[in-house]
C-alpha cells in the first residue's frame, strides 16, 4: 500500500510537471517575462545576501573576535563630546596592573604606517605596525613559521605570507635578516597567513615590536618616561578574559584615566571604553559620545531593496497568472468536474510555480557568475561565488521555496476558486473587481521604483553637494610623497633646485602631513581676551616656507610665511575656522603663547589663509594653525607645472630622487585622487542605488508589457468595433494606456512621501549636506510617467493598427 501511494504520488508529480511545461512553452512571451524577471530578481537579491553576508562577517576570522575589542575614549571639548581611538601610551600599563584579571591581552599599538624593508637589491614600501608582544596571540594570527613569541626580542619582525615571497621568494623566511628604513637590521622571527580582504586589519603587512617604537622614536620613548596621560597618540587593543563580559569590563575601566591625570587634564572628562571588534566595521560612527551607527546603516538599506527588487519580480508572477485566468477557467472547470480536488489544483499550479522559480534560479546563478567581477570592482570586495558552501545551497533551496510559495501562493488560490458549474456553461465572468488586486500590486511595483529613482538622485546630489565643496586650495598636479627614512631629510634645497630648475615643478615643499589630513592636534594655547574656562584644540600643521605656494591657498588677511622674515619661525597661519573659534576681529598681530608659563613659547599671527577643507568632506572645517618647523616633517609635496605632461614630470621626479635618495623607492599620491577617496561609502551607495532602481523599473516594465499584452488581446474585438466606428489609433492608444498611466500617477503620489521621508533622515547625519528640493519629485515622476507610456504604447499601437476585419472574426 505504501509503495503504491509512492507511486501514485510520484505519477502526479510528473504529471503536475508535464502540464506546467506544456503551459511555459504555450505562452512563450509570458513565460519569458515570468522567468527572465524572477531570474533578473533573484541575482539581484543573492548578490546582495552575499554582500551582507561578507560585511556581516568582517574580522570573523580573529579567533575569539567577539572578546577582542580596542580600547577608545570619550572626551568633552567645550560642552562637546568627541570618540577617539587615540590614548596614553601608559594606557596598556594601567589596565594590566589594575584590570588585570579582567583581561586575556593588553596590546598597545603604533598607527599603521609605511616602511622600507630591503633585503639585497630588493626594496619594498608596505603597511605594518609596531605592537606589544602580545598581538600575535590578541589577533589570532595563523603561524606559518615560527609562534607567538616571535616580537619578544626587539630586533624581530613578523613578515606577513605574501610580503615574505616577496622579499625573500620562494625560500623560507624564517630567520633571515632584512633592513627596515635603510636604517636599523631586523630578524624574521616569524611568518603569518595573509589577513583575507573582510578583515580592518587586512593591509597589515608586517608587525614589529614595541620595543623598537621606542628606541626608534624619541617622542615615544620620552611619553613613556615622562608619563605622559596628555599625549593622545597612540592604539591600545585588548581581549577580555575568557570570563569576562565586554560590556561590563568596559563599566570598570570607565575612569580608569581621569582618576590618574592631573587638574589640568580633569577638565576634558575622559571616559575610557572598550569598541568591540565585532563592531568594529559596521557600528564606528559617534555622536557627542553615542554610538549612531556606521556602514550597518547601508546593509538595512540594501536589505530592504533586496527583498523589495525580488517582490517585484514575484508581484509580476502573480499578476501575469492571475491576469490570464479566463484563459485557465475552462481547464480548472474541466478538472473540478471530473473530480480533481481544490487541493490537486493548488499543487498543479504550485508546480508551475515552482517550475518558473527553478528554472529562474538556474538563470541568476549564470547571472551572478557573469556580473561577479564587476560587483566586486564597485563594492571593493573579493566575493566568490559559493559552490562549495553546503550553507549556500541550503540556504538557496529555502531560497526557492519561500519565493516559489511567494509568487506562486496567490494564483494558485485564486485560480482554484472558480466554480466549475459557471466555467462550464459559459456564464463565468472574473468581474470587474478582480482587476483590483492586480492594480494594487502594479501601485506597490512602481511605489517601490519610484521612491529607488528618488533616493538615488538624493544620494548623487548629497555626493555631488560635497564634491563641490571650496577646497581652499588647489589639488590639482599636487602629488605628496611620504619621507620614510633619514635619507629624505637634508635633500630639501637639491631636490627644489633641481625640479625647478628643469621646469619640472613650480613648486616644492615640507609638512607633517598630507594635504589631504591633519596628523596633529595640540592644546594649551592662550592669547589677549581668552575666557580661562575655553578649552583649546587646534589641528596643527608644520610646514615650511612654500607650503602656501605648493597648494595655492588664499590669504584673506595679513601675509604668507617669507623667508625675507626670520622671525616667521615664531609666527602662525590661522583658517578662517580658528579666528571663528578665537573670537577674535582683528587677529593679525596677535600673539599667541603655545605651553604653559615655564616651558611656553610665543607666537604672533602673521596671515589669515581661507578654510581649507583636509579632513572629511561632510563635516565643518577644524581650527588650524599653520607654523613653519622643518625638523617636525615628514611628507614632501610636489606641485607639478602644468605645461609638462604628468608622466614626463613625475619621471623626472623619480630620476631626482634615484640620484640623491637612491636608498628608498619614490612612492607617491595624487592630491585630488586621496580627496577623491574621501567619498568612497557615498559613491559605493549612489553606484548600487542606480543600479537597483534600473534594475527595480525594468522588472516593473516587465510585468507592466506582460499586462498591457493581455490588455490588448483581451480587448482585441472592442478595438476592432471601434475602429470601424471611426476611432483613431491615437483614441485606441490613449484609451488602452489611460489605465496604466492612471496607476503610475498614484504611485507617484505615494512614493513622493515615503522617499521625502526616508531620504530627509539618511541626509540628517551629514552636517555638511544638500537639500532636498521639490523638482526630484516632478522629474522622478515624469520619468516614471514616460517609462510607462514607452512600454505600453508598443503594445496598445500594435493593437490599434491590427485589421479590423480581422480582430472581428476571432472569438
Amino acid at each position: 500500500m505504501k509503495s503504491l501511494k509512492v507511486t501514485l504520488f510520484g505519477g502526479m508529480a510528473a504529471n503536475y510537471l508535464k502540464i506546467a511545461f506544456r503551459n511555459l512553452l504555450k505562452n512563450k512571451v509570458y513565460s519569458f517575462i515570468n522567468i527572465g524577471g524572477l531570474a533578473v530578481g533573484m541575482a539581484v537579491a543573492m548578490l546582495i545576501g552575499l554582500w551582507i553576508y561578507d560585511e556581516l562577517s568582517f574580522n570573523k576570522y580573529h579567533k575569539n573576535y567577539d572578546k577582542i575589542a580596542q580600547v577608545m575614549q570619550h572626551q568633552t571639548f567645550n560642552g562637546h563630546v568627541g570618540s577617539e581611538q587615540s590614548l596614553p601610551v601608559i594606557m596598556g600599563d594601567e589596565l594590566r596592573k589594575t584590570y588585570g584579571s579582567n583581561f586575556k591581552y593588553v596590546v598597545m599599538s603604533s598607527w599603521r604606517n609605511d616602511h622600507i624593508l630591503s633585503f639585497g637589491d630588493k626594496k619594498m614600501s608596505n603597511e605594518g605596525q609596531c605592537m606589544e608582544p602580545d598581538a600575535a596571540r590578541l589577533l589570532g594570527l595563523n603561524m606559518l613559521s615560527g609562534d607567538y613569541n616571535g616580537l619578544k626580542e626587539p630586533n624581530s619582525i613578523l613578515l606577513s605570507k605574501s610580503i615574505a615571497k616577496a622579499i625573500f621568494g620562494g625560500n623560507n623566511a624564517y630567520g633571515k635578516l632584512l633592513k627596515i628604513d635603510n636604517n636599523q637590521t631586523l630578524k624574521v622571527t616569524g611568518v603569518y597567513d595573509d589577513l583575507p580582504y573582510n578583515t580592518d586589519l587586512r593591509k597589515l603587512s608586517y608587525i614589529l615590536t614595541w620595543e623598537y617604537y621606542k628606541n626608534s622614536e624619541k617622542w615615544v620613548k620620552r611619553a613613556y618616561d615622562n608619563k605622559e596621560w596628555g599625549n593622545n597618540s597612540f592604539q591600545c587593543y585588548a581581549q577580555v578574559a575568557d570570563n569576562a563580559d565586554l560590556e561590563k569590563v568596559s563599566a570598570k575601566i570607565k575612569l580608569s584615566k581621569y582618576n590618574l591625570v592631573d587638574s589640568d587634564e580633569k577638565q576634558f572628562k575622559s571616559e575610557i571604553f572598550l569598541h568591540s571588534m565585532a563592531d568594529w566595521h559596521l557600528q564606528n560612527n559617534w555622536e557627542n559620545g553615542v554610538k549612531t551607527g556606521g556602514l550597518i546603516d547601508y546593509v538595512w538599506m540594501f536589505s530592504i531593496i533586496g527583498i523589495f527588487v525580488l517582490l517585484l519580480a514575484c508581484i509580476n508572477f502573480m499578476n501575469l497568472s492571475t491576469a490570464r485566468s479566463e484563459k485557465r477557467a475552462r481547464e480548472v472547470g474541466v478538472r473540478k468536474a471530473i473530480g480533481s480536488y481544490r487541493s490537486q489544483l493548488i499543487n498543479q499550479f504550485l508546480s508551475e510555480s515552482f517550475l518558473v522559480v527553478i528554472l529562474a534560479f538556474i538563470i541568476s546563478c549564470f547571472i551572478m557568475i557573469l556580473a561577479l567581477s564587476k560587483f566586486n570592482e564597485i563594492t571593493d570586495k573579493q566575493i566568490l561565488f559559493p559552490w562549495s558552501s553546503a550553507i549556500f545551497w541550503l540556504a538557496s533551496i529555502v531560497f526557492i521555496f519561500i519565493t516559489g510559495l511567494l509568487a506562486g501562493s496567490y494564483p494558485a488560490l485564486y485560480l482554484s476558486s472558480f466554480q466549475p458549474v459557471k466555467v462550464l456553461k459559459g456564464t463565468f465572468n472574473v468581474g470587474r473587481l478582480a482587476s483590483i488586486p492586480r492594480q494594487a500590486l502594479v501601485i506597490t511595483q512602481f511605489t517601490v521604483s519610484i521612491t529607488l529613482i528618488i533616493g538615488t538622485i538624493v544620494i548623487y546630489q548629497q555626493v555631488q553637494h560635497t564634491k563641490n565643496r571650496p577646497l581652499g586650495y588647489d589639488n590639482k598636479g599636487v602629488i605628496m610623497t611620504q619621507m620614510k627614512t633619514s635619507d629624505f631629510y637634508g635633500k630639501y634645497d637639491l631636490l627644489r633646485n633641481e625640479l625647478k630648475g628643469n621646469n619640472t615643478i613650480l613648486e616644492m615643499s615640507e609638512s607633517n602631513s598630507p594635504i589631504t589630513s591633519n596628523y596633529s592636534n595640540n592644546g594649551g594655547f592662550t592669547w589677549a581676551g581668552k575666557n580661562p574656562a575655553m578649552q583649546t584644540d587646534f589641528a596643527t600643521v608644520r610646514v615650511t616656507h612654500e607650503y602656501g605656494k605648493v597648494i595655492g591657498w588664499k590669504i584673506k588677511e595679513g601675509r604668507d610665511f617669507s623667508r625675507d622674515f626670520k622671525t616667521d619661525s615664531s609666527a602662525f597661519l590661522i583658517n578662517e575656522a580658528a579666528v571663528k573659534f578665537m573670537g577674535v576681529k582683528n587677529p593679525v598681530g596677535m600673539t599667541v603663547r603655545w605651553g604653559d608659563d615655564k616651558d611656553g613659547k610665543d607666537f604672533k599671527i602673521i596671515g589669515v589663509v581661507k578654510d581649507i577643507l583636509a579632513e572629511s568632506p561632510y563635516e565643518p572645517v577644524k581650527q588650524t594653525l599653520y607654523v613653519l618647523n622643518a625638523q617636525n616633517v615628514n611628507w614632501m609635496n610636489f606641485k607639478l607645472n602644468p605645461q609638462v605632461p604628468a608622466k614626463e614630470s613625475i619621471t623626472k621626479i623619480e630620476a631626482a630622487f634615484r640620484k640623491y635618495i637612491p636608498a628608498a623607492p619614490f612612492d607617491y599620491k595624487f592630491a585630488d585622487a586621496e580627496f577623491g577617496n574621501k567619498f568612497k561609502a557615498e559613491e559605493l551607495v549612489a553606484k548600487l542605488s542606480r543600479i537597483f532602481s534600473f534594475l527595480a523599473i525594468l522588472i516593473s516594465c516587465l510585468g507592466l508589457f506582460g499586462l498591457a499584452s493581455f490588455t490588448a488581446e483581451q480587448r482585441t474585438k472592442e478595438i476592432g468595433i471601434r475602429k470601424v466606428l471611426g476611432a483613431s489609433v491615437t483614441n485606441l492608444w490613449q484609451m488602452l494606456s489611460k489605465d496604466f498611466v492612471i496607476l503610475v500617477i498614484i504611485s507617484c503620489l505615494i512614493a513622493a512621501p515615503i522617499a521625502y521621508y526616508f531620504m530627509n533622515e539618511w541626509l540628517q547625519k551629514y552636517t555638511y549636506r544638500t537639500e532636498i528640493s521639490w523638482w526630484i519629485f516632478i522629474a522622478a515622476g515624469i520619468g516614471a510617467l514616460l517609462i510607462t507610456l514607452l512600454t505600453v504604447s508598443y503594445q496598445a499601437i500594435k493593437a490599434a493598427l491590427m485589421n479590423p476585419v480581422k480582430s472581428l472574426k476571432t472569438e
